[in-house]
């Protein structure tokens, strides 16, 4: 049943799909800015290796957008500009406190990409399916962060706690605008 100012099936795909492109440029440029002051550390590779998959992911969402007639949420500028920010900030504290945004951005993404998976249902198989095998790559994300020992991080958990509100406004944010 739907009620006055419900959005249509339509409508909450185009969301999805703005959302996730948004958060997909927003994951590039936070290992963009990492690796621009860790580029040369022990864990270059592995941010290296994470972030070429979040590029597919971005390229998937990018075509999906032009087959959807879906627009890019407005507030790309500042997701360029806050991505790349939030990545070289936590690279200059170290590369534990890297691991621990990856960790915690990660977190929220995996929770994000859940909902969207049990909101689709089985109305949407190919899409499902996308955000399905993106969340197996996100979660292993997360558990890599974990085994480069983001909980040893400097204030790990004031970092994370900040990072995963961050996350989830940035989410809030690119859904509606």
């Amino acid at each position: 049943m739907t009620l006055p100012g419900d959005l249509s099936q339509e409508a909450r795909i185009k969301r999805m799909i703005r959302v996730d492109h948004a958060g997909e440029y927003g994951a590039k440029r936070i290992y963009a800015g990492q690796l621009a002051v860790l580029g040369k550390s022990p864990c270059a590779t592995v941010l290296q290796d994470m972030a070429s998959q979040e590029q597919t992911h971005l390229d998937t969402f990018s075509d999906l957008m032009v087959k959807r007639r879906v627009r890019p949420t407005l507030l790309m500028p500042l997701w360029h500009i806050a991505g790349y920010a939030l990545g070289a900030a936590t690279a200059l504290l170290g590369e534990k406190a890297a691991m621990a945004c990856t960790a915690a951005v990660e977190s929220v993404i995996d929770e994000h990409y859940a909902a969207q998976e049990k909101q689709l249902g089985d109305k949407e198989a190919e899409l499902k399916a996308v955000i399905g095998q993106f969340r197996a790559d996100e979660r292993e994300h997360y558990d890599t962060a974990l085994a480069h020992d983001a909980k040893s991080a400097p204030l790990y958990d004031i970092l994370t706690t900040l990072i995963v509100y961050q996350t989830k406004l940035a989410i809030w944010l690119s859904t509606r605008m």
